[in-house]
């Protein structure tokens, strides 16, 4: 590799949690067997203040533009994205158990109605009836044989369904939900990088 070949490549996306000063080596990776390499690396590039907003879009180009002022002997090379997003994450307030309680009581209800109502429309209890009734020959309005197992399947279903025992993860495929939170995330850096676009 020639000394003064210099290639970078963009990091997708960055979350910070405070406002600070980013350097070359925080947005984008790089690469060079020229003796520059650690002063391109602790470069100052951008600084965070509060005046930007919680998602920052830096293209390459502008970064190469100031890279060839500071050092005009060296050739740079953008390899893979052309942008960085940096989302800055403000601070939080502090958790409250109350609301945490509110939330998931509002879920579960939620939750409930719908799968009692699901069961309705579909006539479940007729079926578990008429199902006793072909494996024993009467007529039982409740038979809880079926209706407890199948109770606790719906609840062991839902769990391998989310991947999700509280922290724990049963393998290390992603579950639905974070399938489409991801597709949400790409979204939101999709327009996010066409407003910034058109913007300028």
């Amino acid at each position: 590799m020639p000394h003064n070949q210099v290639y970078l490549r963009m990091k997708k996306k960055r979350h910070l949690s405070t406002l600070q000063t980013l350097q070359l080596k925080d947005i984008a990776y790089l690469t060079t067997s020229s003796p520059l390499k650690k002063e391109l690396e602790n470069m100052n590039i951008y600084k965070i203040t509060e005046k930007d907003h919680n998602f920052i879009v830096i293209d390459s180009f502008i970064i190469i533009r100031h890279l060839n002022q500071q050092f005009p002997e060296l050739a740079f090379n953008v390899v893979g994205p052309n942008e960085v997003i940096i989302q800055v994450e403000k601070k939080q307030h502090k958790k409250s158990i109350l609301l945490a309680c509110f939330v998931w009581l509002l879920l579960f209800i939620g939750t409930a109605m719908t799968i009692m109502n699901f069961h309705y429309d579909v006539s479940m209890q007729e079926v578990q009836q008429k199902l006793h009734y072909l494996l024993t020959g009467e007529n039982n309005a409740f038979p809880l044989w079926i209706q407890v197992p199948y109770s606790f399947g719906l609840g062991a279903g839902m769990l391998l369904f989310f991947n999700h025992w509280f922290k724990k993860r049963f393998n290390e495929e992603p579950s639905p939900l974070e399938i489409e939170l991801y597709k949400y995330q790409q979204s939101i850096h999709d327009y996010v990088r066409e407003s910034e676009n058109e913007l300028k």
